[in-house]
């Protein structure tokens, strides 16, 4: 595991437990998804690129645009779904047909893949990134090597 992958890993380790709460980005008392990326990123690399605006749990669906993918392309380096990489930031497309509105952040690649993520009634945990996961696995993006 690189340096950049091991400082993203231990932020996102130390977000494990907080509870779930819809728009929210605070260690210990309740995030999102997107707030532990959120959370994760001011950890490791600082200010927020930019101001996130209030969303919908539907995230777009109904116009079906890939907001989250489009900002993670502003502000992430894409990756190829195949090079994976501890640190890196997953996005999940949940279901055939709808946008992609789900991260998560790899732990542990190989066989026994983890990654750590929000999501209602968890909070935030770390699971096996099972075969359900992985094939929902739409985009996979690493933080910027100049801002770590």
């Amino acid at each position: 595991m690189n340096a950049r992958g091991a400082s993203v890993v231990v932020a996102a380790r130390g977000w494990i437990g907080t509870p779930y709460v819809h728009q929210a980005a605070r260690k210990g008392a309740g995030c999102d998804c997107l707030g532990l990326l959120r959370g994760v990123w001011l950890e490791v690399v600082g200010q927020e690129p930019e101001a996130i605006p209030a969303y919908s749990m539907d995230w777009s669906e109904p116009q079906g645009e890939e907001r989250l993918w489009q900002a993670a392309l502003r502000h992430l380096s894409a990756k190829s779904l195949t090079d994976e990489a501890p640190g890196d930031v997953l996005l999940f497309r949940m279901r055939s047909g709808a946008v992609a509105k789900h991260f998560g952040i790899a732990t542990k690649v190989g066989p026994q893949a983890r990654f750590i993520h929000a999501y209602s009634g968890h909070g935030v945990t770390e699971s096996p990134l099972s075969q359900p996961w992985r094939r929902r696995i739409v985009a996979r993006f690493e933080f910027p090597a100049e801002a770590i």
